[in-house]
């Protein structure tokens, strides 16, 4: 079959119009975040579970006091029980070995990836490392976290935990 030239009256002098190529430009995407962005907002999480994690250590604490004086009876639930303990124990034991929190390093590997220089801070993380972060010798550290796992096994001593299907009497007083 010939082909449009071919056909009677058509202008064989003109070139036949080729497509361009498909050029391949970026697109933008406005739901793209920036690199350096991602990386701090994973670095704000961290801080922001870092921040809970102390939110619980030293809460749970002052319910098991509180709660004991005023009989409530979730503040002797053995796995709260169990995961307080731990959590003040992991504490306690990295201050004695020297060793640094987790939660702080792996919050301070994103904001080195995202570039972060000393004084580059958003409103999360100046707030809650105003709160969670205070300039002492280690010595002062060890001993706080210390003396804190020491009052919660007197907590455990004073109101012992109970399995959630026992009940029992309240607390000692």
């Amino acid at each position: 079959m010939p082909g449009p030239a071919a056909h009677a009256g058509a202008d064989t002098t003109r070139p036949r119009a080729v497509p361009a190529p498909a050029q391949h430009t970026a697109s933008v995407n406005p739901w793209q975040i920036p690199p350096a962005m991602a990386y701090r907002v994973l670095a704000d999480l961290v801080l922001l579970l870092h921040f809970a994690v102390v939110i619980f250590v030293v809460g749970g604490l002052a319910a098991v006091v509180l709660g004991q004086g005023r009989g409530w009876a979730w503040v002797r639930n053995l796995p709260f029980r169990l995961a307080h303990l731990a959590a003040i124990g992991v504490v306690a034991a990295q201050a004695w070995l020297g060793q640094v929190c987790p939660l702080t390093t792996l919050e301070s590997w994103p904001r080195v990836q995202a570039g972060a220089t000393g004084y580059r801070r958003s409103f999360i993380e100046h707030w809650v490392h105003a709160m969670l972060y205070h300039e002492a010798p280690p010595w002062v550290f060890t001993l706080a976290y210390t003396v804190f796992a020491l009052l919660v096994l007197l907590a455990w001593w004073r109101c012992p935990p109970r399995r959630p299907s026992r009940g029992g009497p309240h607390c000692a007083p």
